[in-house]
């Protein structure tokens, strides 16, 4: 031990007061802290370089330790009991940052061996290091070896051009079928993409072949257009894997083809996402689209919490855990949709069904209820079509709630009379509270102008969200309301810029991750995304475009980037909550204990708190003023 480092006395006393090391008993902390390696520090030393891989957990003992943040480009300043180094740093750094003794004093070491074996003898110390595998993974053999812990990525943001195992194999649509059949047995594929003139026109899978020919007993010398699946969905190469794993699950397809620009590079499958880690969404997704009754799919929908939980396990982002979390509300929705057609007949009119809410914005977590409408196409007849889309709505609705999806307290649903329309009397809605921005048309704004088409004929909500924005863009009145309403939900920042925790009730001493953190940053997108006429519902796409398109000049591209990052690390400690909740049979909440956060993240929140307070402070200003 270095001379410097405190005795075993006061080590154990650290530990014991530790917020993560004091939840195991005197036993375990006694053979735990002989466990580190003590080393004394003088002012200036490196104790860790940038850009070298994780090799040990650091924890200050004495003194302070500054850690610079690549991505902020300053340093944090770590004191006594803080964490650094393997395990304590984002996931999506596979590298450490930089560690600095800031005066002298002393560290801890530990090594990655021995957390890990910790961490799977207390399941409660898995929250505080999700790169680390769970206990359920090692016992299912799917942990890394204890020396390659380190080195997992997050391959939900890996680009899919990692997943193509081979040039694409392809063939012209007027091959025939047995030909087909016979190339895909000497490739040893499970499908053919189908190419004419450079260009892809379809593809063709094993699965094709068995239910559109050999079932239908169809002539095999025909040419293969007849069975394929033309203008198929397809991801550019440098799309993020997760991706690949939302467009399977919300399509309930296998296989999709892989473009650079124009060029057909290769296929994807569900094989190879299989191959992944946090893949689950397929394999729920397609098991959605096979039940046969509400209550089945009811059923299947009680795996959503452990798809949560499982995605923050990998420590996936708050924006892919959003998008994959949705898609099986998009799934259990259009199989619902499905199942209601099967009972009454189809449709009499045209019609789309809209999610509104986080589901438009692909934002949800394991706790949401449910906010929808229908915009019916204008030759609907209340008297001759009535009866049909009221049980069909119904039908739909319940079948959501069944699933975990609870009936919104407003009743903004298309079960309700109000939000089941004709295109026309919508259009009319949009444009009274546009015209009249009340407080009653300013709720419902902020409800139904985050739509996303679900099922359904798509041009009746592109054509009536083309036609808001036209409306919205430079109207000074609404917009200036707009902002007002933005102002209601402020971050929780006390008098000198400290976190200030809800005073009373059942959530005394918490803050409220929902309501003062994201909601926030979902309302001041949306203003901006109305004043720039920007087309996007999610919440980080909205500011993504913002930032680079502007939105009428109402906020700087830097301002928000800043609100984009803010957005990702609180949704991200949310995520990271609600996980925690279920992991112990807890229901999931938004209340968060300060406790729960080390004096690093406490301070990465405060700063996320203070860039959304001085966007809000700078429209506040502009409002007063009348510049809006």
């Amino acid at each position: 031990m270095n001379s410097a480092a405190p005795s075993s006395e006061d080590f154990q006393a650290l530990l014991a007061s530790h917020r993560i090391w004091g939840a195991l008993d005197a036993a375990v902390l006694a053979d735990f802290s002989a466990q580190w390696e003590h080393q004394g520090t003088s002012e200036g030393l490196l104790l860790l370089s940038q850009g070298r891989l994780f090799s040990r957990l650091g924890m200050v003992m004495a003194g302070a330790v500054d850690l610079l943040d690549p991505d902020l480009g300053q340093a944090v300043r770590l004191q006594r009991g803080e964490l650094f180094g393997f395990g304590a740093t984002p996931a999506r750094h596979l590298t450490t940052w930089q560690a600095t003794a800031a005066t002298d004093g002393a560290v801890a070491w530990l090594a990655p061996t021995e957390l890990a074996r910790l961490c799977l003898a207390h399941d409660a110390l898995e929250y505080h290091f999700p790169s680390l595998p769970s206990a359920t993974d090692m016992a299912h053999g799917e942990g890394e070896a204890p020396g390659e812990i380190g080195l997992r990525l997050n391959r939900l943001a890996t680009p899919v051009r990692t997943l193509l195992r081979r040039p694409p194999v392809s063939l012209s649509p007027d091959t025939p079928i047995r030909e087909v059949a016979s190339h895909m047995r000497e490739q040893r594929v499970s499908s053919v993409l189908l190419v004419e003139n450079g260009k892809l026109m379809g593809l063709v899978t094993d699965r094709d072949l068995r239910n559109r020919v050999l079932a239908e007993q169809l002539d095999p010398a025909l040419p293969v257009r007849g069975i394929a699946t033309l203008a198929p969905h397809t991801l550019q190469a440098h799309s993020p894997t997760f991706e690949a794993m939302l467009l399977m699950a919300r399509a309930n397809i296998h296989h999709v083809p892989v473009m650079d620009g124009a060029q057909l590079v290769g296929m994807v499958t569900a094989t190879d996402l299989a191959e992944q880690q946090s893949t689950s969404a397929v394999v729920l997704a397609g098991e959605i689209h096979k039940q046969t009754t509400a209550a089945g799919l009811a059923q299947t929908t009680t795996r959503l919490k452990a798809l949560q939980r499982h995605l923050a396990d990998a420590d996936a982002s708050a924006y892919s855990t959003g998008h994959i979390v949705t898609a099986i509300t998009d799934a259990v929705t259009v199989r619902l949709i499905q199942l209601a057609e099967e009972r009454l007949g189809p449709a009499p009119v045209d019609y789309v069904w809209v999610a509104a809410g986080s589901q438009a914005r692909s934002e949800q977590t394991a706790l949401s209820d449910q906010d929808n409408c229908l915009v019916l196409a204008d030759d609907y007849d209340e008297a001759l079509h009535g009866i049909w889309f009221r049980e069909f709505s119904r039908y739909v609705c319940d079948g959501l709630a069944a699933c975990g999806y609870i009936h919104c307290p407003g009743e903004m649903m298309a079960m309700t009379e109000k939000w089941r329309q004709p295109r026309a009397r919508w259009a009319e809605y949009f444009r009274q509270w546009v015209d009249t921005p009340e407080p009653m048309a300013l709720m419902l704004t902020c409800v139904f102008f985050d739509l996303r088409a679900i099922h359904g004929r798509a041009e009746l909500l592109d054509t009536l969200r083309h036609e808001v924005l036209e409306n919205t863009r430079g109207n000074s009145l609404f917009l200036a309301h707009m902002v007002g309403n933005a102002l209601k939900h402020r971050p929780p920042l006390g008098l000198f810029g400290t976190i200030a925790r809800i005073r009373g009730g059942d959530h005394a001493g918490t803050i409220d991750l929902k309501h003062t953190g994201i909601v926030p940053i979902v309302d001041l997108a949306r203003l901006f995304a109305l004043a720039g006429a920007v087309a996007a519902v999610n919440t980080h796409d909205r500011l993504e475009m913002v930032a680079v398109a502007g939105a009428a000049g109402e906020v700087s591209p830097q301002s928000a980037r800043d609100l984009r990052e803010a957005l990702e690390f609180i949704s991200k400690l949310r995520i990271r909550h609600q996980a925690r909740q279920m992991a112990q049979g807890q229901a999931p909440d938004n209340f968060l204990a300060l406790e729960e956060l080390s004096n690093f993240e406490r301070s990465h929140l405060k700063e996320a708190f203070s860039v959304v307070h001085t966007v809000q402070g700078v429209l506040g200003q502009r409002y007063q003023a009348g510049r809006f």
